[in-house]
Protein backbone atom coordinates (compact mmCIF):
# COMPACT_ATOMS: atom_id res chain seq x y z
CA UNK A 1 0.00 0.00 0.00
CA UNK A 2 2.48 2.84 0.99
CA UNK A 3 4.72 1.40 -2.29
CA UNK A 4 1.75 2.79 -4.58
CA UNK A 5 0.84 5.66 -2.24
CA UNK A 6 4.28 6.37 -3.17
CA UNK A 7 4.49 5.89 -6.83
CA UNK A 8 1.14 8.03 -7.38
CA UNK A 9 2.66 10.42 -5.30
CA UNK A 10 6.04 10.59 -7.68
CA UNK A 11 3.76 10.66 -10.81
CA UNK A 12 1.56 13.20 -9.22
CA UNK A 13 4.96 15.50 -8.82
CA UNK A 14 6.16 14.54 -12.44
CA UNK A 15 2.86 16.05 -14.33
CA UNK A 16 2.94 18.92 -12.26
CA UNK A 17 6.49 19.63 -13.62
CA UNK A 18 6.21 18.93 -17.02
CA UNK A 19 2.99 21.35 -16.80
CA UNK A 20 4.82 23.96 -15.68
CA UNK A 21 7.22 23.69 -18.40
CA UNK A 22 4.98 24.12 -21.20
CA UNK A 23 3.39 27.19 -19.35
CA UNK A 24 6.86 29.04 -18.88
CA UNK A 25 8.01 28.28 -22.56
CA UNK A 26 4.62 28.85 -23.63
CA UNK A 27 4.68 32.73 -23.48
CA UNK A 28 8.30 32.75 -24.42
CA UNK A 29 8.43 31.30 -27.36
CA UNK A 30 5.02 33.38 -29.20
CA UNK A 31 7.09 36.39 -27.51
CA UNK A 32 10.25 35.42 -29.85
CA UNK A 33 7.87 34.90 -32.93
CA UNK A 34 6.13 38.33 -32.61
CA UNK A 35 9.84 40.11 -31.95
CA UNK A 36 10.86 38.28 -35.01
CA UNK A 37 8.14 39.49 -36.99
CA UNK A 38 8.63 42.91 -36.09
CA UNK A 39 12.07 43.19 -36.94
CA UNK A 40 11.88 41.71 -40.06
CA UNK A 41 8.77 44.66 -41.45
CA UNK A 42 10.58 46.71 -43.69
CA UNK A 43 10.05 50.69 -42.83
CA UNK A 44 8.36 51.69 -45.80
CA UNK A 45 7.06 55.45 -46.04
CA UNK A 46 3.45 56.23 -45.99
CA UNK A 47 2.01 56.34 -49.42
CA UNK A 48 -0.67 55.06 -51.57
CA UNK A 49 -0.68 54.27 -55.60
CA UNK A 50 -4.46 55.19 -57.11
CA UNK A 51 -5.19 53.89 -60.50
CA UNK A 52 -6.44 56.47 -63.04
CA UNK A 53 -7.21 54.53 -65.86
CA UNK A 54 -6.15 51.56 -67.75
CA UNK A 55 -2.77 53.35 -68.92
CA UNK A 56 -2.22 55.03 -65.61
CA UNK A 57 -1.21 55.20 -62.03
CA UNK A 58 -0.86 57.62 -59.66
CA UNK A 59 1.86 57.08 -56.62
CA UNK A 60 1.81 59.48 -53.67
CA UNK A 61 4.32 59.10 -50.93
CA UNK A 62 2.48 61.55 -48.11
CA UNK A 63 6.41 61.11 -46.15
CA UNK A 64 9.01 61.88 -48.56
CA UNK A 65 6.65 64.94 -50.69
CA UNK A 66 5.45 63.94 -54.01
CA UNK A 67 3.19 62.39 -56.54
CA UNK A 68 3.97 61.21 -60.30
CA UNK A 69 2.13 59.55 -62.57
CA UNK A 70 3.64 56.24 -64.35
CA UNK A 71 2.36 53.57 -66.74
CA UNK A 72 0.23 51.32 -64.85
CA UNK A 73 2.04 47.94 -66.06
CA UNK A 74 5.17 49.37 -64.26
CA UNK A 75 6.09 47.13 -61.26
CA UNK A 76 6.65 49.60 -58.06
CA UNK A 77 9.19 48.71 -55.44
CA UNK A 78 9.61 50.76 -52.41
CA UNK A 79 12.09 51.46 -50.03
CA UNK A 80 12.13 54.35 -46.97
CA UNK A 81 13.77 56.85 -49.55
CA UNK A 82 12.87 56.04 -53.12
CA UNK A 83 10.57 53.89 -55.33
CA UNK A 84 11.70 52.16 -58.46
CA UNK A 85 9.04 51.25 -61.14
CA UNK A 86 10.48 48.11 -63.37
CA UNK A 87 9.33 48.15 -67.09
CA UNK A 88 8.40 44.56 -67.96
CA UNK A 89 9.95 43.09 -71.23
CA UNK A 90 9.62 39.97 -72.01
CA UNK A 91 7.00 39.11 -75.18
CA UNK A 92 6.24 36.02 -75.80
CA UNK A 93 5.54 37.14 -79.22
CA UNK A 94 8.26 39.33 -80.27
CA UNK A 95 11.79 38.33 -79.39
CA UNK A 96 14.14 40.97 -77.59
CA UNK A 97 17.63 41.01 -75.40
CA UNK A 98 16.75 43.64 -73.07
CA UNK A 99 17.99 42.75 -69.51
CA UNK A 100 16.00 45.35 -67.71
CA UNK A 101 14.34 49.10 -67.80
CA UNK A 102 13.51 50.54 -65.10
CA UNK A 103 12.84 54.37 -63.59
CA UNK A 104 13.74 55.36 -59.89
CA UNK A 105 13.25 58.34 -58.15
CA UNK A 106 15.26 58.95 -54.67
CA UNK A 107 14.75 61.73 -52.51
CA UNK A 108 18.13 62.53 -50.55
CA UNK A 109 19.55 65.27 -48.00
CA UNK A 110 21.88 67.61 -49.44
CA UNK A 111 22.92 69.21 -52.74
CA UNK A 112 22.10 67.98 -55.88
CA UNK A 113 24.68 66.82 -58.18
CA UNK A 114 24.98 64.51 -60.74
CA UNK A 115 27.40 61.41 -60.44
CA UNK A 116 31.01 62.37 -62.22
CA UNK A 117 31.07 60.99 -65.76
CA UNK A 118 33.60 61.08 -68.57
CA UNK A 119 30.96 61.29 -71.37
CA UNK A 120 28.19 62.46 -71.29
CA UNK A 121 25.69 61.91 -74.52
CA UNK A 122 23.24 65.19 -73.01
CA UNK A 123 22.69 68.04 -70.77
CA UNK A 124 20.44 70.10 -70.69
CA UNK A 125 16.97 71.23 -68.00
CA UNK A 126 13.28 71.54 -68.59
CA UNK A 127 11.11 73.64 -66.88
CA UNK A 128 7.21 72.35 -65.87
CA UNK A 129 5.30 75.10 -63.94
CA UNK A 130 7.51 76.77 -61.56
CA UNK A 131 9.98 73.53 -60.98
CA UNK A 132 13.53 73.33 -63.15
CA UNK A 133 14.46 70.00 -63.80
CA UNK A 134 18.38 69.27 -64.88
CA UNK A 135 18.86 66.38 -66.78
CA UNK A 136 22.18 64.66 -67.95
CA UNK A 137 22.27 61.43 -70.32
CA UNK A 138 24.40 58.96 -70.74
CA UNK A 139 25.55 55.83 -72.84
CA UNK A 140 28.01 53.72 -73.35
CA UNK A 141 28.33 49.81 -74.51
CA UNK A 142 30.56 47.44 -72.74
CA UNK A 143 31.26 43.74 -73.47
CA UNK A 144 28.46 43.26 -75.92
CA UNK A 145 26.23 45.17 -73.78
CA UNK A 146 24.79 49.24 -73.75
CA UNK A 147 24.01 50.82 -71.07
CA UNK A 148 21.87 53.94 -71.08
CA UNK A 149 20.81 56.49 -68.40
CA UNK A 150 18.77 59.09 -68.02
CA UNK A 151 18.71 61.74 -64.87
CA UNK A 152 16.92 64.43 -64.01
CA UNK A 153 17.33 66.46 -60.46
CA UNK A 154 15.08 68.77 -58.73
CA UNK A 155 16.33 70.89 -55.81
CA UNK A 156 13.84 72.06 -52.66
CA UNK A 157 15.59 73.55 -50.36
CA UNK A 158 17.61 71.24 -48.33
CA UNK A 159 15.99 68.18 -50.08
CA UNK A 160 17.23 66.46 -53.44
CA UNK A 161 15.08 64.90 -56.08
CA UNK A 162 16.51 62.07 -57.68
CA UNK A 163 14.77 60.49 -61.29
CA UNK A 164 16.92 57.94 -62.93
CA UNK A 165 16.40 55.92 -65.88
CA UNK A 166 18.16 52.96 -66.74
CA UNK A 167 18.38 50.44 -69.69
CA UNK A 168 20.31 47.68 -70.14
CA UNK A 169 20.11 45.58 -73.69
CA UNK A 170 22.53 42.75 -75.23
CA UNK A 171 23.27 42.88 -78.70
CA UNK A 172 21.86 40.21 -80.89
CA UNK A 173 25.27 38.94 -82.01
CA UNK A 174 26.16 38.43 -78.15
CA UNK A 175 23.09 36.20 -78.04
CA UNK A 176 23.99 34.29 -81.42
CA UNK A 177 21.47 35.80 -83.41
CA UNK A 178 22.31 36.90 -87.25
CA UNK A 179 21.23 38.31 -89.87
CA UNK A 180 17.06 39.10 -90.53
CA UNK A 181 16.52 37.87 -87.00
CA UNK A 182 19.83 40.06 -85.45
CA UNK A 183 17.99 42.96 -86.96
CA UNK A 184 14.56 42.61 -85.81
CA UNK A 185 15.42 42.06 -82.24
CA UNK A 186 18.03 45.06 -82.25
CA UNK A 187 14.68 47.31 -83.86
CA UNK A 188 12.44 45.69 -80.75
CA UNK A 189 15.45 46.44 -78.04
CA UNK A 190 15.20 49.96 -79.45
CA UNK A 191 11.62 50.70 -79.64
CA UNK A 192 11.29 49.01 -75.71
CA UNK A 193 14.19 51.35 -74.45
CA UNK A 194 12.42 54.72 -76.20
CA UNK A 195 8.72 53.73 -75.49
CA UNK A 196 10.15 53.42 -71.98
CA UNK A 197 12.39 56.64 -71.82
CA UNK A 198 9.50 58.60 -73.58
CA UNK A 199 6.90 57.48 -70.74
CA UNK A 200 9.75 58.14 -67.63
CA UNK A 201 9.95 61.80 -69.26
CA UNK A 202 5.97 62.26 -68.59
CA UNK A 203 6.23 60.80 -65.91
CA UNK A 204 8.97 63.29 -64.19
CA UNK A 205 6.86 66.30 -65.96
CA UNK A 206 3.58 64.76 -63.83
CA UNK A 207 5.73 65.37 -60.59
CA UNK A 208 4.11 67.13 -57.81
CA UNK A 209 4.91 68.15 -54.04
CA UNK A 210 2.28 67.30 -51.68
CA UNK A 211 1.79 67.62 -48.29
CA UNK A 212 1.06 65.16 -45.54
CA UNK A 213 -2.16 64.95 -43.16
CA UNK A 214 -0.93 67.46 -40.12
CA UNK A 215 -0.29 65.96 -36.54
CA UNK A 216 -1.95 67.25 -34.08
CA UNK A 217 -0.73 70.70 -32.29
CA UNK A 218 1.37 69.52 -28.94
CA UNK A 219 0.08 72.56 -26.75
CA UNK A 220 -3.33 71.68 -26.84
CA UNK A 221 -2.93 68.45 -26.37
CA UNK A 222 -3.47 67.35 -22.16
CA UNK A 223 -0.66 65.22 -20.74
CA UNK A 224 -2.04 62.35 -19.32
CA UNK A 225 -2.10 61.94 -16.00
Amino acid sequence: MKKTLIVIIVLVIIGAVVWRANVSTSPSTSSTSTTTSKVNEPAISSSQTTKISEKLSEYKNDELGFSVKYPTTWEKVESPTSVSLVVPTADEKEKNTVARIESKIDVNSGKCAFPPVASIKERNSITVKDLTFNMISISSTLQGKTYFNRMYSLQKGSICYYFTFSAITSSPASKGYTGTDAQKIGARNTALVDTADTQFKDMVKSFAFVVGPAGKDEATVSPKK
